[in-house]
Order: C-alpha cells, then structure tokens, then sequence
C-alpha cells in the first residue's frame, strides 16, 4: 500500500472524529478578524525539492555507479582511437658475453674451448605496423565505441530519471504527512473541546452518556492515527535522507500545492520523448552500435594493409663484429627498414559465424527499437490519463468542498435562529471534513501523476516543485 493511501485512511478516520462536536465547529467566516498590519513571516527552513533532486544526482549509488560505467566506456573508446596505431613493440636486455673472435669463415674459437675474456652486451629493437587500410575494421570499431558512450550516457539519464521519480514520490509523500499532521492536531483539538462540553452536558444531565462514549471513542482512535502519521513522515524522512545522502535533510514547512504546470495534447508528450526520453536513446545508439558490429564483422574477410617498420641494435664488445653484411651476427649490428605489409586471417568459416551472430543481434535489437517505441508510447498515455483523471478528481473535490461549506453555513443558521435541530449538522459537517481531505489527497496525486509523466517522457521540466502556489 503506498504512503498516501495509507495517510488517506488515517486522515479519513480522522475528519470522521471531526463532524462529532457539532456545537464546537464554526465557520470559516466567524474566524478572528485578521490585524490591520501583518509581520513579514520568515522565510521557511529546509531544502527544497530542487535540492533534494540535485543531492540525489550527486550521491545517490545507482546514478554513481551509472557514471562509473560510463567513464568506462569512455576509457574503452580511447582505446579503439589508439589501439590501431600502437601496433609497435620493442624488446631488449642485457648481458654477459664471452670473448670470440674470428669471422664466419675462420675463428679461432670453438664450442668447446672459450676464452676467459667477459664483458656486457646489449641489444633493443623496435617493430610495429601503421595501419594504412583496413577495409573499414577501424572506422566501424570507432562508430561502435562512440555509440556504446552514447547508449551509458542515456544510462546515466535513465537511473537519473528513476531517482527523480522516488524522490519526488518520497518528498509529495513527507508533505501530505505533515499537512495530515497538522489536520490531526486540529482535530484532536477540537475534539478535547467538545469532549469537555459534552461531559459538562452529561454531568448536568443535559446530554447523552452514549453520545460522550462515541466521543471518546474516536478520540482514542485519533491517538492512534497520530502515531501512524509520525511513522509515515519517518519513513518518507528517511528515504529522503538515503536518497540525497544528506544525514540532516529536511523540508520546509509548507502546504502541499497543485502543480503549475498546464497539461497539453497528448501528441506534445510523445515527441517529447523522441526527443528526451533516455530509454529511446539507448536504443537508437545501441542499433547505430549493431549496425557498426555488422559492418566490422565484414570487413574481417579482407586483410589488413599497414606499413612496417623496424629498427634494431645490438652491441658486444668482446665479440668481433662481422662486416660481411651476407654473415649472420646476432651480437653487433644495427639495423632499419620500412615496407609495405599485410595480413590476412584466413579462418572465413569463423568469420562467418561471427557476421551471423552480429546480424542476429542486429535484428534483436530492432526488435527491441519496436517494443520500445510502442511500450513508451503506452506508458506516455496512461501516465497522461492519470494527470487527467486527477486532474478532474481535484477539481470535483474543491467544488463539492465549497458547495459543502455553504450547506454548513446554511445549516448552522438555521440552528442559529432555531429552525433546524443540531442533529442535522453532521451531514454538511462531515461532507465539508472529508472534502478537504479528498482535496489535499488528490493534489499530492496530481503532484505525483505528473512527476510520472515526466518520468515516462524524458521531459523533467514539467514536474512539479511540490511546494508553488498556482
């Protein structure tokens, strides 16, 4: 069961206990009259939920470990722009080498018999390739990493949207809770003033012991209703607290408002999700991703061509160096070259298999192109009939809560002036109670029925504060 539905029952119960003391309610009109000069009230503490959204992308795990993926894969595309041009490796070391001398024609040293003469030789050489053509392997490798940061950095947009979403659940939902406080209070309030008269009527024997009973009666559920308050505002602190990281984060003392923002055609929401919605966007840049595999699939049946170099040298003092250039001497030489090169894989059958598999994922991801377009777009229509429906609900309910109002008026003049009997205050009286709640619940509804849509569109901007006056 969600937070405000459980606060709607306890409120619920709550403004039931509201229309008993029916000589204790007066009207909104018999209220004090206000001073000539009112003092600027102090500005609310707390943060707001503009902070609570910008505390969350900064510490919230899951978007943390979104970024960590991407920086990952922003690792993984420097590799693909370098990797092609690193094809280079040099080797080296030293050593001892033994006297020899001589040539390839005549030494006067053996296998056998050496010379005691010892000295360090060492030697470094240096190879690779620079990839000239290579029939589109490094092109199509590039298109498919820089897609793949595309698609983690729609991720990180995506766990950002979800957090949003919680957030903003968890801050509408600590604001109705404090709002379902201070109506409790109230009602306790009154409560224990009618509870009080009513016990003075009994005591005189004016009123009816059963009548007091029912009082108390709900009075005690009242307590009850309290303390499930206080844990609901407790749970929606505390999730607001894991939620931005901040051990002290609280809200201001503030009434839940209706949003500002005006709903338009449906049409408007599903461009913008082409346009924002980040699950589309992973989805386009993971086909653009396929497609690059596909193509670098293929070119793996034609071979690479690069130019190679090389470049070496070795040096052994104690060893004669061979000047005859057809003499092989690994020991004293220094040695360069350049040319064309290539390399050609020849293993077609499992080049095949691997072009099978890259269209196979291919064909899944536009499959996935299909479902998202068409799951997004129902998602984005029933959030919209949701706003709407709350939107219509709220409504109905502030025009049943001024048609009350008046038929409470109405009611309590005629009491006044002695034409209706006191018991005919409880209909309007309860009918009044109740839709104030209904009201404040289906604002924070409201609320949160466009924070979804918001969420199902991409389009952050046309969620509510929670807290602006319309």
């Amino acid at each position: 069961m969600s937070l405000s539905r459980r606060v709607a029952g306890l409120l619920g119960a709550a403004f039931l206990a509201l229309v008993l003391p029916l000589d204790a309610a007066e009207p909104e009109e018999k209220a004090a009259p206000a001073v000539a000069e009112a003092a600027t009230p102090a500005p609310p503490k707390g943060q707001t939920l503009a902070d609570a959204l910008a505390l969350a992308d900064k510490n919230h795990p899951n978007i943390l470990a979104a970024r960590a993926r991407l920086t990952g894969t922003r690792a993984q595309l420097d590799e693909a722009h370098a990797a092609p041009f690193s094809i280079f490796k040099l080797s080296g070391g030293v050593g001892i080498a033994p006297e020899l001398v001589g040539t390839s024609a005549y030494s006067p040293d053996n296998d056998v018999s050496l010379s005691s003469g010892v000295a360090l030789a060492w030697r470094i050489d240096l190879q690779g390739v620079v990839p000239l053509w290579t029939f589109g392997k490094i092109g199509h490798l590039w298109e498919a990493a820089e897609a793949n940061v595309k698609v983690h950095e729609a991720g990180v947009e995506k766990e950002r949207d979800l957090v949003r979403l919680e957030v903003r659940r968890a801050y509408y939902g600590l604001l109705l809770a404090r709002d379902g406080q201070v109506l409790l209070r109230d009602v306790d309030k009154q409560l224990k003033s009618a509870e009080k008269a009513l016990k003075e009527k009994v005591d005189k024997g004016e009123g009816s012991p059963a009548d007091l009973y029912k009082l108390q009666t709900f009075a005690s559920e009242l307590d009850i209703r309290a303390a499930e308050a206080d844990k609901f505002v407790a749970s929606a602190l505390a999730g607001l607290r894991f939620y931005t990281g901040l051990s002290a984060f609280d809200v201001p003392d503030l009434p839940l408002a209706p949003p500002t923002h005006d709903l338009l055609p449906v049409e408007r929401y599903l461009e913008a999700a082409v346009k924002y919605r980040p699950e589309l966007a992973q989805v386009r840049y993971g086909l653009s991703a396929r497609e690059a595999q596909v193509h670098l699939a293929e070119s793996g049946f034609y071979p690479d061509i690069g130019l190679a170099l090389s470049l070496g040298l070795g040096v052994a003092p104690e060893i004669d160096d061979q000047i005859n250039p057809f003499a092989y001497d690994p020991a004293n030489y220094f040695r360069y070259g350049a040319g064309l090169a290539f390399q050609w894989n020849l293993d077609f059958a499992p080049q095949a298999a691997r072009l099978k598999q890259a269209k196979a994922q291919l064909s899944e991801m536009r499959a996935t192109e299909k479902l998202a377009d068409g799951g997004i777009e129902a998602e984005i229509r029933v959030a919209y009939a949701e706003v709407e429906d709350w939107q219509k609900r709220r409504a109905a309910y502030v025009k049943s809560v001024g048609y009350a109002k008046k038929w409470l008026i109405t009611i309590q003049q005629g009491i006044e002036i002695g034409t209706v009997e006191d018991k005919e205050l409880l209909e309007p009286a309860k009918a009044f109670a109740l839709g104030r709640f209904n009201t404040m619940n289906a604002t924070m509804e409201l609320d949160l029925a466009l924070a979804k849509l918001a969420r199902a569109t991409g389009w952050d901007a046309i969620a509510p504060d929670g807290l602006t006056s319309k």
